[in-house]
């Protein structure tokens, strides 16, 4: 598939601003496209993922990607999706904010020209450079002048923050994006702006002043805000941001919200935040409850492998496994993703174990005695009311029997694992 289909099949496309042309250019010479990252944290959230992923895409079919750390738009402040006014930050804030940024850009975007086989490498750029210095008549003679306030008025952006209020600082902040693409297709021959579906009047007011500039066609996709069931933003918890960086959200808690998505949200964002094969995607978005928590094992370690990279999100697959289970301990479910060479028995070692002798186990132990040896009941009565409450598991399946006995055959390597309840796990091994 082409670049703009794969966008289209997995969801990133909300609108575009030429459906019959874009498709064709996209499927041909490669192009450089921007993405604008406003450095106002220290930090990307999970918001920021969607058009992030896109550009990933689009680098992988070819096209070169111009990431903009906007250090000059920082000072003015998006009024896109907000309230109201926000924080004013100084130059060192920012800064030091684009730098961090710039860093977190790199996991999922590659900026190195020795990588083979992703596309053309990136390049990261601040709009500082050519804003801070502006000069303001200048600006509004040359620029100002192509811009109807009407129509600025007209833009969603704008119109929803007339009611509660709207600085004259902030109603800038259109033309100083719009100048951003127009000195971007000047100086770097960029011909594509993406964001977010709220950047929508934004990016036209880029390709208008680029046309009236340089006489050229540009163009802009948007990809679609991403909402839970409530209507929040998606990326967005009782506690606040799902941020990328590990001192702001710690990468067992970014791991865990997405091993907590809605099941029947699981499909769409294994397409979004994954590269995972289109019709791998489609066959584990089908699977039911219990089946449905491998899809979102995989969507969690692929997720944090993105973010965290590989070795993290494998320790922190093995942590949470640890604590929760795993919910495919045998591996039954096919996949592509590097998950599947992450055992069981790696998480196993770590755990408390309990040595069983031969003699012990016999020919059969009862389920309840057994547990009681492992530490997870003060009496058999105890074990069999933990077995009866559905809290008792056996090798990660839930125990439904009070009578069972566990046999040789239970054993696998010579070890097998009890849990009760969420957390309380022992590994017994035979003597």
């Amino acid at each position: 598939m082409d670049a703009f289909k794969t966008l289209s099949q997995r969801g990133f496309i909300y609108q575009t601003t030429d459906d019959d042309g874009l498709p064709d250019r996209l499927a041909g010479d490669a192009m450089s496209f921007y993405l604008g990252i406003d450095p106002t944290a220290d930090s990307m959230h999970i918001g920021h993922l969607l058009p992030l992923m896109a550009a990933r895409w689009l680098q992988r079919f070819g096209h070169k990607p111009i990431l903009l750390v906007g250090g000059g738009t920082a000072m003015i402040g998006d009024p896109s999706g907000k309230t109201d006014m926000r924080q004013m930050l100084d130059r060192a804030e920012l800064q030091h904010n684009a730098a961090r940024i710039s860093s977190q850009i790199a996991r999922f975007i590659h900026c190195d020209d020795a990588v083979v086989g992703d596309g053309p490498a990136a390049a990261i750029v601040d709009n500082a450079e050519w804003l801070i210095d502006l000069n303001y008549i200048a600006f509004l003679r040359d620029i100002g002048c192509h811009f109807s306030v009407n129509r600025m008025l007209a833009a969603e952006s704008v119109k929803l923050r007339l009611d509660t209020g709207l600085s004259f600082l902030e109603f800038n902040y259109m033309l100083l994006q719009a100048y951003d693409f127009y000195v971007l297709a000047r100086d770097r021959g960029c011909s594509l702006q993406l964001g977010g579906q709220d950047q929508w009047g934004n990016i036209v007011a880029g390709i208008d002043l680029t046309r009236r500039l340089l006489g050229r066609s540009v163009y802009g996709i948007t990809v679609p805000l991403l909402t839970d069931r409530q209507g929040r933003k998606f990326g967005k918890t009782v506690d606040g941001a799902v941020w990328l960086e590990a001192d702001k959200t710690s990468i067992f808690d970014y791991y865990q919200f997405w091993r907590n998505v809605e099941d029947d949200d699981v499909k769409k964002l294994l397409f979004l935040f994954t590269t995972l094969p289109a019709d791998e995607i489609e066959r584990l978005g089908a699977l039911v409850d219990p089946e449905i928590n491998r899809a979102k094992e995989i969507l969690a370690y692929e997720a944090t492998a993105l973010a965290h990279g590989a070795a993290a999100a494998a320790r922190t697959y093995l942590a949470a496994a640890g604590r929760f289970g795993f919910a495919d301990p045998e591996s039954r479910i096919e996949t592509t993703s590097a998950i599947v060479a992450i055992t069981p028995a790696q998480v196993a070692a770590d755990l408390p174990t309990v040595t069983l002798s031969h003699s012990d186990l016999g020919d059969g132990i009862w389920i309840a005695r057994l547990l009681v040896l492992a530490g997870l009941g003060n009496s058999n009565g105890a074990a069999r009311r933990l077995i009866s409450g559905g809290g008792a598991y056996l090798n990660d399946q839930r125990i439904t029997d009070v009578d069972l006995e566990v046999g040789p055959s239970d054993f696998v390597d010579g070890a097998l694992l009890l849990r009760a309840g969420k957390k309380n796990i022992r590994r017994v091994v035979l003597a």
